[in-house]
């Protein structure tokens, strides 16, 4: 092996390894270990496992192009998302949420522990299910990135609504802020257990970076894009935090859809097969849509769930 293939067989582990670091730093400034205003260093915290999540989709990227893939970079990876996407999510919910009821701390360091549970099961599946050949077009269950990302936002946009004010509407800005202050501390926990369940889940989620980048896409995706761009741009301080949930909870609620609703709708309108049946036959019925598709639809919306 030459000196240029040895140093570029460094560069997906040093990703990595920067993926590590940034989940360690993240638990550190959660702890308030920058002793100043805990907004900040819970911001400084979300901000480290987002930038966790950039070294992440490095890592892979750089072992692919460089062709140096291995066993040993999959397992190291998978150990390096432990700490980023699982311990500290966790721990940032836990300060983030800090009350001085001694019950309800209980509760929240029990759903604490439950998500970091769910993350280590979630990245153990994917390391025994994954193939290397595998297009990566789609998960099985939340990837643990973006339920990371979804806890991560919340801190964001308190952040956001505390630095991030209009000046022609502080009074609108200074309300909002107070009644989110009051309320995300509670929502929080439930929507840590909720990421916690869609990661061990068997629906199905997209790769979005795969999806943007690969091939021609419809009209609908441009669509989503000029809408995401107007919030953003409209309402900067609740961006982040819509589009995690957004993308978290909008795979199961369709599956949902699909496996409930339209199912009833099908069995309850019905209609003739043709006009032109025999008198003597009768008229025959048959739902509206053809039952083989709807129910191969509803299977990879669902996959085993």
């Amino acid at each position: 092996m030459s000196r240029r293939e040895k140093v570029f067989a460094v560069l997906p582990t040093m990703l990595t390894l920067g993926n590590a670091v940034c989940g360690f730093g993240a638990i550190t400034f959660a702890a308030k270990w920058s002793s100043g205003d805990s907004t900040l260093s819970l911001f400084i915290a979300s901000c480290l496992i987002y930038l966790a999540m950039v070294f992440d989709a490095l890592d892979g990227s750089a072992a692919r192009l460089t062709k140096q893939t291995s066993e040993f970079g999959a397992q190291l990876d998978s150990l390096c998302d432990a700490i980023s996407f699982g311990a500290a999510p966790a721990f940032l919910m836990l300060q983030f949420s800090h009350s001085k009821d001694l019950l309800l701390l209980r509760f929240v360091w029990l759903i604490a522990a439950l998500y970091v549970v769910c993350a280590v099961l979630r990245l153990a599946r994917f390391n025994v299910e994954t193939d290397e050949d595998d297009a990566h077009d789609s998960f099985s269950g939340l990837p643990s990135p973006a339920a990371a990302g979804t806890v991560a936002s919340f801190p964001i946009m308190a952040f956001g609504f505390r630095h991030l004010e209009d000046a022609a509407n502080d009074k609108l800005w200074e309300h909002v802020a107070t009644w989110l202050d009051t309320w995300t501390p509670s929502v929080l926990p439930f929507i840590t257990l909720a990421v916690a369940c869609l990661m061990v889940s068997r629906i199905r989620y997209a790769h979005l970076v795969n999806r943007l980048i690969r091939g021609r896409r419809p009209r609908q995706h441009l669509i989503q894009i000029v809408f995401a761009l107007a919030v953003m741009f409209v309402m900067p301080q609740v961006s982040v935090p819509l589009f995690c949930c957004w993308f978290a909870f909008g795979a199961p609620l369709r599956a949902l859809w699909n496996e409930s609703v339209m199912r009833w709708w099908h069995r309850g309108h019905l209609q003739p097969i043709a006009a032109t049946a025999s008198p003597s036959t009768g008229v025959a019925w048959k739902p509206e849509a053809p039952t083989t598709n709807d129910s191969h639809g509803d299977h990879d919306d669902m996959d085993d769930a």
